[in-house]
């Protein structure tokens, strides 16, 4: 007999759990299911590498506040790929070479 559980149903069985339960399968969950710890930057992100994220979640991505995130935009510190009515969007890769930049730059002033 092979019995298939939708994810609603497991969600549903998860939060009927008891507190400890729910802990201890997470923890199972956690320590058995993400066992390979060696997927390279492709493998977990090559379908973003095209994409394009709102000012949102470029904020988020840079771990920025939003108005933070206007200031760069508005000084031409990062530049939208594409501007939809007044929704702009910004490349993946120009966000991940401006997130290394600001890594760089904390870096140096910390040292």
């Amino acid at each position: 007999m092979n019995s298939t559980v939708t994810a609603e149903e497991l969600f549903a069985a998860v939060r009927n759990m008891p507190s400890t339960e729910r802990a201890r399968f997470f923890s199972m969950l956690g320590a058995n299911a993400f066992q390979k710890e060696d997927y390279s930057h492709e493998q977990v992100f090559g379908d973003l590498e095209n994409d394009e994220f709102t000012a949102d979640e470029a904020a988020e991505y840079l771990e920025v506040s939003l108005p933070t995130f206007r200031r760069y935009v508005q000084s031409k510190k990062i530049n939208p790929s594409s501007t939809v009515g007044r929704n702009q969007f910004f490349a993946t890769k120009v966000l991940k070479s401006f997130k290394r930049s600001l890594r760089d730059v904390k870096g140096q002033s910390a040292g």
